[in-house]
């Protein structure tokens, strides 16, 4: 009696230590979330001095906050991830919003709006009045009506040093006639999330999965919502059948038939005490909407046949004009206990609902031939000017590979596709002007990647961002590329961008309150503020390999 008695009493001591502990964590947990709050409040009181649209020209993204550069300084949408970039329904434009970058020390999140005009190739600031409050990892999804309308749900905060996050649940409507903000109340709708994904059905807003993180645990959701966009009402959808299971980061697409598509995606189970295991899905789903039966849906699994992606978390989405839905790049993590190492890709696979079948994106290369016959006509027949011609070529490549070396002494290759002046890497032979026999120009292409944003205006492929990891260090990337998807012949650069160029800071142990106001605010300075921040810039290390933010997993899948 005596020993259970005292097994006993160990037990209900036990318990109330893990309660304590509970009930303290808990307690922590709120008082982040209040800070963040706190914090959100404070930027939004910046943003709401601002009584006017005023539209700022930009030079092309770059990766540096040069001080010689006022203009790139004053229109800091150079670098991020996570954003939104989308077409705009009647113009010549994409649409950037929002969005986050780290610098090896802190997380800038971002409510700006970039738009980018694709006739004139040029960049424009576009400061409207009473924006969302910061955030990355949101859904945005263009609608004709109105003259055009960008809705917006959901997203991240992330504090200054990435390691607590808050998850919005408030939705957005940009009327892009009149460029106007307009938060839109209306309860029933999702919980608060990043790394869903939103689609235009109709004339409805159709919401699927996410993930929820806090100090305490984090959440996977597989639930699908609705929002009526003539009534602004939510709706809870709950379809018959077996469903994707709980997952951020999937591709989710209409097809011409009226079907959706779910497929992939990421999620995270914890294994044991402070290890979590993430699995990389690769299954497919189709949601259907019953005939005569309004507001009745059906999930169906769908198995699709041809050239399948490998599993991969991190890729990209689009719907191509034959309505196929094409997928790129992404990440493959291997995990190996507490370790992590990803390989990241840089492929295009498109997917045929008709067909119920994958094909690998295949790139016909430039049409060489023809550009090569008009120079020769233009040119001397010397063997002089031939001569001069292949020396050129020669010192010219497309493509160039670039080491980055982290820390702890990883070495990352990286492949970047550089513009040509000329039809480089031709061989030096003398009957190179012979034919077809000739071996085709490298190709220019986007470099391995993950999560970057995609966005297709009539039949062209715009590719922006994304980012890969070299070692410790993270990468964001900030190039533009087309690729025209009628023909399939090749990868335009429109924006170049040298990956060691990227600021990169050491992460430092000490940690200074007085900044994390400033670092968090990210492009959305105050004028008064600007001076003080553009000396703190000046007096910026070097940049060197550094550490990630905390918890890098699930961010590669919003």
């Amino acid at each position: 009696m005596g020993k259970k008695g005292k097994k006993e009493k160990k037990g209900r001591g036990a318990e109330k230590t893990a309660a304590k502990m509970e009930k303290k964590v808990s307690k922590r947990s709120r008082k982040e979330e209040e800070d963040l709050e706190a914090l959100i409040a404070h930027f939004q009181a910046l943003d709401a001095r601002k009584t006017r649209i005023v539209e700022t020209p930009c030079s092309p993204p770059s990766p540096r906050k040069n001080g010689s550069e006022a203009a790139q300084l004053h229109c800091r949408g150079e670098t991020r991830l996570n954003a939104s970039l989308s077409a705009h329904p009647e113009k010549e434009e994409l649409i950037l919003f929002g969005g986050e970058y780290f610098n090896g020390q802190k997380t800038f999140v971002y409510n700006e709006l970039y738009v980018y005009n694709i006739r004139k190739d040029a960049w424009t600031k576009v400061e409207i009045p009473n924006p969302p409050p910061r955030r990355c990892a949101h859904q945005a999804v263009v609608v004709p009506q109105g003259g055009g309308q960008l809705w917006i749900f959901g997203g991240e905060f992330a504090s200054p040093d990435g390691e607590h996050f808050y998850h919005y649940r408030d939705l957005w409507v940009l009327h892009l006639a009149t460029r106007t903000w307009e938060q839109v109340r209306s309860p029933g709708g999702p919980s608060g999330r990043s790394g869903h994904r939103m689609v235009a059905w109709k004339r409805q807003l159709i919401l699927f999965g996410g993930f929820h993180e806090s100090t305490r645990d984090y959440i996977y959701y597989n639930d699908l919502y609705a929002f009526n966009l003539d009534a602004f009402t939510w709706s809870r959808l709950s379809p018959s059948g077996t469903g994707p299971t709980p997952r951020s980061g999937c591709q989710m697409t209409v097809t011409a038939q009226g079907s959706i598509v779910i497929y992939g995606g990421y999620s995270k189970q914890r294994v044991r005490k402070d290890v979590d295991r993430g699995t990389q899905h690769s299954d497919m789903f189709l949601l259907k909407a019953e005939e005569g039966r309004e507001g009745r849906w059906a999930w169906t699994r769908v198995n699709p046949s041809g050239a399948k992606p490998t599993p991969r978390s991190g890729f990209s989405v689009a719907v191509a004009p034959n309505h196929q839905t094409l997928l790129f790049g992404g990440v493959c993590d291997d995990e190996e206990d507490e370790s992590l190492e990803g390989h990241f890709l840089s492929d295009l696979h498109f997917y045929d609902p008709v067909r119920n079948r994958w094909f690998a994106g295949q790139l016909k290369g430039p049409k060489v031939e023809k550009r090569r016959r008009r120079r020769g006509r233009r040119g001397e027949p010397g063997d002089s000017s031939k001569q001069e011609l292949k020396g050129t070529r020669a010192q010219e490549p497309l493509q160039v590979a670039r080491e980055l070396v982290a820390e702890d002494g990883t070495v990352a290759t990286v492949q970047q596709g550089l513009a040509a002046r000329g039809p480089a890497g031709q061989p030096e032979s003398d009957d190179s002007d012979d034919g077809p026999s000739e071996a085709a120009v490298p190709a220019v292409e986007p470099s391995a990647r993950s999560s970057a944003m995609l966005a297709v205006k009539h039949g062209r492929l715009y590719l922006y961002g994304g980012m890969f990891e070299a070692g410790d260090r993270q990468v964001t990337l900030s190039d533009l590329y087309c690729l025209d998807l009628h023909k399939m012949e090749e990868w335009t650069v429109l924006v170049e961008m040298d990956p060691e160029s990227q600021e990169w800071l050491e992460e430092t142990d000490s940690e200074e309150d007085s900044d994390e106001v400033k670092g968090a605010e990210g492009g959305g300075e105050s004028e008064e503020d600007e001076d003080s921040g553009e000396e703190a810039r000046e007096q910026r290390p070097s940049a060197a390999p550094g550490e990630p933010f905390a918890d890098s997993l699930p961010r590669t899948e919003q």
